[in-house]
């Protein structure tokens, strides 16, 4: 007679760790250990799994063998395009490059127009609104003027951006120093006090210390008002002007040298990316926007993508991280925070916040928040944000290239809607993937837009592309 088996009922888990824990305490059985668990797999979100540093390695060199593909079929099909001595002979051959230099000299001006008034106010010699009507018609000839020469005589176009992306720094720091002197005439009170005046210095390059104490003695309005000041703001990294600046005891001097060695070897890099990867490009790509070949397009906004992008990464470093650390470095300046992790940015509004931090604190301080102040709502004053930031990127291009397309415009103001879709709809690693793409792609589109336009307007197509630059 045969017996039935007797089935004991088995315990049900809900976590993986109380399982885990569950099958520790089991006894061996006869035929082996136990060798099965409850377990996800490791490319699943719940396994907690995110160490994939090897995968990250395979990206990197994959990355690196198709840009050495890209590079290699480059140099194959166009030989080597590279030439230092063209970037000189470029410079040398404008007619009326000393309208550069003029507007350079001629800056001296706008700058002791604001001193002189800063200085009269100081003295009670006019009123604010006498003042504030001065400094305004001073910043708008500040921009206006530059403008002006460099479309009526035509200099070097390369040159001309780099004098207006100057004389748009100079206005930006003129706005901030007439904004904090005049909160300090606000502030100031009746009695004078008088202080002794002593430098500052920054945390992150150590602190000074005195008899065992801190140094804190600080500069008091109207002290700040001298030229060495203010010229001292002007050159400084920086576009928010402060009576104290953080400073540093000393020049560190292999600092300074791999700074300056960063600078001068990286700017040729870029140089010799544009003369071999992106002027073929750009070049094979007219044909296809005056045929309107759609297919065609995408092709060469694609293959313009990675080169692009490689060199605008390769500017980043150049510029915010060797260039203003050569200055702040040069001049003492202790705050040497001029970026921050843009790169892990969820949003198109984290991005231009930790993107230029310089320029992002001027916004912040002297547009956003005064018009918060004023009652206007926060997405309002994004909206001017972004209206100020677009009317400067079409600025820097625009008056060089002698043509007013609006491209740059449209493209800072285009941020505004994805922003607010990304704010509601788009966050964490998708939000991260939204923002490269706009990075990678934006920026070939506002490249072959111009680049078609200024050679419709200047250069027949025919005789712009050399025999050996045809498109395959």
């Amino acid at each position: 007679m045969s017996t039935k088996p007797y089935l004991r009922r088995a315990q049900s888990f809900n976590k993986v760790q109380d399982i885990n824990t569950e099958s520790k305490k089991e006894i061996s059985k006869p035929c082996g250990k136990t060798i099965h668990r409850h377990a996800d797999s490791l490319l699943s979100t719940s396994s907690g799994f995110n160490n994939y540093r090897g995968l990250l390695n395979l990206c990197i060199i994959l990355l690196a063998l198709a840009n050495a593909r890209l590079f290699l079929e480059n140099i194959i099909k166009y030989g080597i395009l590279i030439d230092p001595v063209s970037w000189v002979k470029m410079f040398m051959n404008q007619p009326y490059s000393v309208a550069n230099i003029a507007l350079l000299l001629g800056a001296n001006v706008f700058i002791l127009i604001m001193y002189c008034m800063e200085k009269a106010m100081c003295k009670s010699m006019f009123s604010e609104k006498f003042a504030l009507c001065v400094q305004t018609i001073n910043l708008v000839l500040l921009i206006t003027i530059p403008a002006t020469v460099i479309l009526i005589l035509e200099p070097n176009p390369l040159i001309s951006t780099v004098i207006l992306g100057l004389y748009t720094s100079m206005f930006l720091k003129l706005v901030s120093y007439a904004s904090v002197n005049k909160w300090c005439r606000q502030s100031r009170s009746p009695a004078k006090t008088r202080t002794r005046r002593a430098k500052s210095v920054s945390m992150s390059e150590g602190s000074f210390m005195e008899n065992g104490k801190e140094e804190t003695l600080q500069i008091q309005y109207p002290e700040n008002l001298t030229l060495n000041d203010l010229y001292y703001f002007m050159c400084a990294p920086t576009l928010c002007y402060e009576l104290n600046f953080p400073r540093s005891l000393r020049i560190r001097k292999r600092f300074l040298i791999s700074r300056i060695i960063e600078m001068l070897f990286i700017i040729q890099v870029i140089g010799a990316c544009i003369q071999q990867w992106i002027l073929p490009l750009v070049h094979n790509s007219m044909k296809p926007l005056e045929e309107m070949d759609g297919a065609r397009v995408v092709e060469r906004l694609l293959k313009l993508a990675i080169p692009n992008h490689f060199i605008w990464l390769m500017f980043f470093y150049w510029f915010f991280h060797s260039t203003l650390n050569v200055i702040a470095e040069l001049l003492k300046f202790g705050d040497r925070e001029f970026y921050k992790d843009w790169w892990n940015s969820d949003t198109v509004n984290q991005f231009w916040s930790t993107w230029n931090i310089p320029v992002h604190r001027w916004a912040s301080r002297h547009l956003y928040k005064p018009l918060v102040k004023r009652g206007y709502s926060r997405l309002n004053a994004s909206i001017a944000v972004f209206f100020m930031s677009a009317f400067f990127h079409e600025y820097l291009v625009s008056v060089p290239l002698h043509m007013f397309k609006l491209w740059a415009f449209m493209g800072m103001l285009g941020q505004v809607p994805l922003a607010i879709l990304q704010s509601k709809y788009v966050h964490g690693k998708l939000g991260n993937m939204v923002v490269w793409l706009s990075l990678i792609l934006g920026q070939p589109v506002a490249i072959l837009a111009y680049y078609h336009d200024f050679y419709v307007n200047h250069v027949a197509y025919q005789n712009t592309v050399p025999a050996n630059m045809t498109a395959p």
